[in-house]
């Protein structure tokens, strides 16, 4: 049987990235191995040039920064606060908050080494938020592509009335 364990991601500076990850983002390390450190969430950052070698070497192995590749996704209900944080330790952005086609908020940024990282808004807070401006939970369920159980599942649970 096969197990994911986690995503790891090749960093020039593990302490930099790490103080990055932890200060900047809340993140709380599980393992500190000096060249790969493991964060909870099933995420790890480990040192390039150690990275390299494991992997070979040479031009095949070259870490490519800002290749858009991928992202690692992040979930707050304090969306607004993370930005405001982020944006005040010069954090580069590849865009602010702005709401997705389903109806999500989200903001994507590069971390130092220049790995994509998305900022959202759990979907339960995406569906409050249309309910709360009046949509149907019919209408919620089509725009975001979510279950119709899902929506009133969360709208019940918030106590906002009950479920058509």
């Amino acid at each position: 049987m096969l197990k994911y364990i986690c995503a790891l991601i090749a960093v020039e500076d593990v302490a930099v990235s790490r103080r990055f990850y932890e200060e900047c983002l809340g993140q709380k390390v599980t393992d500190d191995f000096g060249v790969n450190v493991g964060f909870e969430g099933s995420f790890s950052i480990h040192q390039k040039g150690h990275f390299q070698e494991l992997l070979g070497g040479g031009e095949r192995s070259a870490v490519v920064t800002k290749s858009h590749t991928g992202e690692l996704y992040f979930e707050t209900d304090e969306i607004e606060t993370v930005e405001q944080r982020l944006k005040e330790a010069g954090i580069e952005f590849i865009h602010a908050i702005h709401e997705q086609p389903w109806g999500q908020r989200s903001m994507r940024l590069y971390d130092p080494d220049g790995h994509v990282l998305e900022i959202g808004e759990p979907m339960e807070a995406m569906v409050l938020r249309y309910y709360r401006l009046g949509s149907s939970l019919e209408s919620i369920s089509q725009k975001s592509g979510m279950p119709r159980a899902f929506v009133e599942r969360v709208v019940g649970a918030a106590g906002d009335g009950q479920p058509s």
